[in-house]
């Protein structure tokens, strides 16, 4: 049996800042998506399945090989001993400090399940990727800058996961001062227009030179009274792939998938539907998202196997 190691980087034990609310909140999160995964391999019935856990976690899923960290060892150290002794590797571990690209480096691309090192990087800096993006004639947030109807604006760490930290103003100048203030603290802050409309996601299954559109997500997103941005779950496969709407999001995938030919395995894009100019991308997430969960069953479909699929053909191919 192929060994696979499943790596979600807050429930392995992974530090995590902010309220004790919201820490439990992003470790059910990554809980979550760590047994989807694992319990699509174990389901495959071909993979011997090992799930890095901790204390504050949940039990792994049944079937699955449980293994912790030791004392103080960090999670990419730990990943980087633990990578030699399986087939293949599959970490979800959010961008923020350059933290997917240290464990994408410290697996061999053999074994490793997801996007090159190129990818992740440009991905990372939300800034750098809408200027990369709209350079390929994508819509981004950046087209609506000098807009007159653009009344509000969004502040966001630049190498920020989901809505962690992140802001909206009612004008630029509160805007610049939150960014200006935020930086003179140290962080990486990214600056946009907050386009208004109807908040989506895609999720993508991404091989060499070709990109499926599995699903239209709707996200469910709210502000509080001082501008703060939640995260409150997101609903998958809402709209037909058949539809009109399907059509042009599985063409910007595409797009997308040719500015960013290194994208592989599952891949999430965030975007609005502006009611005039249709998609506009927001991000690209080079990992697995919350959307997984759920998704293989809702589309009758074993995606964790198709990954895995999908790397060994192209690691075949590669050899010939």
């Amino acid at each position: 049996m192929k060994r696979v190691l499943v790596c979600e980087y807050l429930s392995g034990g992974g530090s995590m800042t902010g309220s004790e609310a919201a820490r439990d909140a992003l470790l059910a999160m990554g809980t979550s998506m760590r047994d989807a995964i694992a319990a699509d391999l174990l389901r495959a019935g071909v993979y011997a399945v090992t799930v890095v856990t901790c204390p504050r976690a949940s039990l792994v899923p049944a079937l699955a090989e449980p293994v912790l960290p030791r004392t103080a060892e960090s999670a990419v150290d730990f990943v980087a001993r633990q990578a030699d002794t399986h087939d293949a590797v599959w970490v979800v571990a959010p961008e923020t400090d350059g933290l997917l690209g240290q464990f994408q480096r410290c697996v061999d691309p053999a074994r490793w399940l997801g996007c090159d090192a190129a990818s992740i990087k440009l991905a990372s800096a939300k800034r750098a990727t809408l200027l990369h993006l709209a350079e390929a004639g994508i819509t981004t947030p950046l087209a609506f800058e000098h807009a007159p109807e653009n009344r509000r604006w969004v502040v966001k760490p630049d190498d920020g996961a989901g809505a962690v930290d992140t802001r909206v103003h009612g004008s630029a100048d509160a805007a610049m001062d939150d960014w200006a203030q935020r930086s003179r603290r140290g962080h990486a802050m990214a600056i946009e227009p907050w386009v208004e409309g109807e908040a989506l996601s895609l999720s993508l299954l991404c091989r060499a030179g070709h990109t499926e559109l599995l699903s239209v997500n709707q996200q469910h997103l709210s502000i509080d009274a001082d501008g703060w941005l939640a995260y409150g779950g997101v609903e998958v496969n809402v709209l037909p792939l058949s539809s009109a709407r399907g059509a042009l999001l599985a063409a910007l995938a595409c797009r997308v998938d040719r500015a960013l030919p290194g994208l592989r395995g599952f891949v999430g894009i965030d975007l609005v539907w502006h009611a005039q100019r249709g998609p506009v991308l927001i991000e690209v997430n080079p990992r697995v998202t919350c959307a997984y969960v759920g998704l293989s069953r809702a589309l009758g479909r074993n995606l964790a196997a198709e990954v895995i699929d999908a790397h060994a053909q192209e690691a075949t191919h590669g050899k010939a």
